[in-house]
């Protein structure tokens, strides 16, 4: 029977560019789906803003670790 070893629990930090990008284009992917977005030029800015926004939090992340 193997014996157990306890191990320290690693946490893996949050990738918070990697999630907020992922959630913006599921969201816009159900925007177009739905048609409720029907012009790329509409598309196109909220994409952009939302990446925008996505990178400006992970910045904010990185800092507020001290890395």
């Amino acid at each position: 029977m193997p014996r157990e070893v306890e191990r320290p629990r690693r946490l893996h930090r949050t990738d918070w560019m990697a999630l907020l990008s992922g959630v913006l284009f599921v969201v816009l992917g159900i925007l177009v789906v739905t048609r409720s977005i029907t012009d790329p030029l509409v598309l196109v800015p909220v994409m952009v803003v939302g990446l925008a926004f996505a990178g400006l939090v992970a910045i904010i992340a990185r800092m507020a670790r001290g890395k």
